[in-house]
């Protein structure tokens, strides 16, 4: 079979790789229909992830056919088409039993990253009884790949972590992938008020379309406490992973306020403690833990969420290393999310 493998910091190929096969009871083997890109891709491409080895298959998302299942697998069979998620899960370990899947004893986020993972024409997926999704019938494929990560991230990790509520005032502060995902989702609690706040005029065209009611693109500080009369806002999302926005966030929240850290940072940033602690701020971090997938599953069946608008870019799955010149080129490309077909 062929998949896209990392080769050193920098270097990635297309190319022939063996054939995965059942090494626990608790595997299956999935032919891979669909994929994408995610932006810890490229972080592992430039070598922040130094867990990553050469050799590796990249990618933890997609959609394929189961073609083999392990002796201890329950609830699904060959032929099933199913939902990968970006998460592991034994599903009976002292995290798990509590919905922590991201922090599972015998798995969390290994694919692509401890194991080889979903960008390839076959994978291996342990602990598959709870770690895939049967499809439901009718649902749209390129859609439902959204549910591999982007939308229990969005949800999870910004909506419910922000615990976005009913007339709220909501800042996202990055409206790359992450950031639409959690406008979507945060638009189920019916918040008053979505600020989306990124420099690239066409990804906040994209928010407006998906349901901001105000963007901003230069001088986010100033301009959101003038958009909210100097209060600032209930919630702020920080979806990039830099010092400077999630400084934003933490600037332009109103007294009693939640910052929702949904970016992946690999540098230190500042905490205003001096700031914050006289207003009754709540910060919260995490890793998304997929055990709200059902849930969105539904939402997708009846139409709650246009996830399939998030797709760009759409190539076959041996093209996917033009896909990668065209995702790191995101601005210049327009690119939000590539769907990638075998």
């Amino acid at each position: 079979m062929k998949a896209l493998v990392y080769e050193g910091v920098g270097q990635r190929a297309w190319k022939e790789k063996e054939r995965p096969a059942i090494e626990q009871p608790t595997d299956a083997i999935v032919r891979v229909t669909h994929t994408t890109i995610c932006g810890t891709d490229l972080h592992i491409l430039k070598g922040d992830v130094p867990a990553v080895t050469p050799g590796r298959t990249l990618g933890h998302e997609g959609i394929g056919v189961i073609e083999e299942v392990g002796g201890a697998v329950s609830g699904l069979a060959v032929g099933d088409q199913v939902l990968i998620s970006c998460i592991t899960s034994c599903g009976h370990c002292d995290y798990c039993k509590p919905g922590m899947y991201a922090h599972c004893r015998d798995g969390g986020w290994i694919l692509g990253h401890k194991i080889d993972g979903t960008q390839a024409e076959v994978v291996r997926i342990p602990h598959a009884a709870n770690s895939l999704y049967r499809l439901p019938p009718g649902l749209e494929p390129a859609a439902a790949l959204m549910l591999s990560d982007i939308l229990p991230t969005g949800h999870e990790i910004g909506a419910l972590n922000g615990e976005v509520s009913l007339g709220d005032t909501v800042a996202i502060v990055g409206a790359g992938p992450i950031g639409l995902a959690a406008l979507l989702t945060s638009r189920f609690y019916s918040p008053g008020r979505i600020i989306m706040v990124d420099p690239d005029e066409n990804r906040l065209a994209v928010a407006r379309q998906l349901g901001a009611t105000d963007t901003v693109s230069a001088d986010p500080v100033e301009t959101v406490m003038s958009l909210t009369d100097g209060e600032g806002v209930d919630v702020a999302m920080e979806a990039v992973g830099i010092p400077e926005t999630f400084d934003t966030c933490q600037r332009i929240l109103r007294p009693g306020g939640r910052l929702a850290n949904i970016g992946v940072h690999g540098r230190s940033v500042e905490l205003r403690l001096e700031e914050l602690w006289i207003k009754n701020v709540t910060v919260r971090t995490g890793l998304v833990n997929t055990n709200t997938i059902p849930v969105l599953m539904r939402f997708l069946e009846t139409g709650g969420i246009d996830a399939e608008s998030l797709i760009t870019h759409r190539f076959a799955l041996d093209e996917i290393e033009k896909a990668y010149e065209v995702f790191s080129r995101a601005a210049s490309e327009k690119a939000i999310k590539m769907l990638l077909t075998a």
